[in-house]
């Protein structure tokens, strides 16, 4: 019997993990935003030192991990399991990362909704007890991104007003036993929805319905409803996504205004920075966590969030055949370390 499940989708953590320790990377662009004194490094170069924009997102998820460790005084082999994606082809961004480090890997591929889902992993793991310490980590870069889903740089394509702005960044979390620190209390894993979006440029449209089944989920499993939380967080919906998940909540009898906010609304100042709907990747909602609300919970300025990262399970391959968009959600609820 799964004595910690709770309705169809979700998990309580009865020994509830601690984010102990947290480190963000975040590119020259991020690091100009409404958030930018969060981040622990804000790289100028956006190679960071490589030769490619892959390679750079390799060292992104490097600099993160060295930071992250730093900061926890530990050593990289005191780390019982890493849990990381990326968007890149295979995660190679990734696997490079940890390659010949002889730390325990497992790679993730939930689009931008992968810091969301390493973390609900890593907590799964440590409440568990398979585990007494577990890296939730990812990252994204703008230019291997254009590269891999849309067109390269140099092309000088034109960008749709519902187009986001791929994050150059990474985010990490150590996850613990325990420790001192916010605390993951429960979490939600949603369900794959596509209601035929096709736009790779408008990904928010895509990716809302599924937030809308996650939130309503762990709301309903766990009896939480919105005036349980500080913030619910969604990461990546941008502008035009987060707009439509609130009408379709509102369609559902949900009221999440005054609530939601979205990681892809809260990188970027709009009136300064020319990234049209907003931010999405992989690395928006894992700075975003990583480098400004887990202060913020740390701090005690905020007490509960309902952390849901938003994913597009689109391809090259998928796209270029006309196939629809799926769209996935994953959802953590985190307290103030005082809770």
């Amino acid at each position: 019997m799964a004595k910690f499940k709770r309705g169809k989708h979700s998990f309580i953590l009865q020994d509830k993990p601690v984010i102990t320790h947290w480190a963000s990377i975040a590119g020259k662009k991020e690091g100009a935003g409404p958030l930018g004194q969060c981040f622990d490094v804000v790289s100028q170069d956006s190679y960071f030192g490589q030769q490619t924009w892959e390679q750079g997102e390799k060292k992104l998820q490097q600099m993160a991990l060295e930071t992250l460790i730093t900061k926890a005084r530990l050593h990289k082999y005191d780390i019982d399991v890493v849990y990381s994606g990326d968007l890149l082809n295979q995660c190679i961004g990734s696997s490079f990362s940890v390659c010949n480090q002889n730390i325990p890997h497992l790679g993730l591929y939930g689009a931008c909704s992968t810091m969301a889902e390493s973390l609900l992993l890593a907590s799964m793991t440590v409440a568990g007890g398979f585990a007494d310490k577990a890296v939730a980590m990812t990252s994204s870069h703008f230019a291997s991104s254009e590269r891999q889903y849309r067109f390269p740089l140099g092309y000088g394509g034109q960008r749709t007003p519902t187009a986001q702005w791929t994050v150059t960044g990474s985010g990490a979390a150590l996850v613990c036993a325990q420790g001192k620190g916010p605390k993951i209390e429960s979490c939600t894993i949603g369900t794959v929805r596509e209601l035929g979006i096709k736009d790779a440029n408008n990904m928010g449209a895509a990716m809302a319905p599924a937030a809308l089944d996650t939130i309503k989920a762990h709301m309903e499993d766990l009896n939480a409803p919105p005036e349980d939380f500080d913030l619910i967080v969604t990461g990546d919906l941008g502008q035009v996504g987060k707009e439509l998940l609130l009408e379709l909540a509102r369609r559902e009898g949900l009221n999440l205004g005054g609530k939601l906010t979205d990681c892809g609304t809260m990188v970027f100042d709009n009136t300064r920075q020319d990234v049209h709907a907003g931010g999405s990747g992989c690395g928006c909602s894992a700075i975003t966590l990583c480098g400004h609300l887990l202060n913020k919970l740390n701090t005690g300025k905020l007490q509960r969030i309902l952390f849901c990262g938003t994913g597009a399970l689109l391809s090259p391959t998928s796209t270029q055949q006309g196939l629809p968009i799926p769209g996935v959600c994953h959802a953590v609820s985190i307290i103030c370390g005082g809770n």
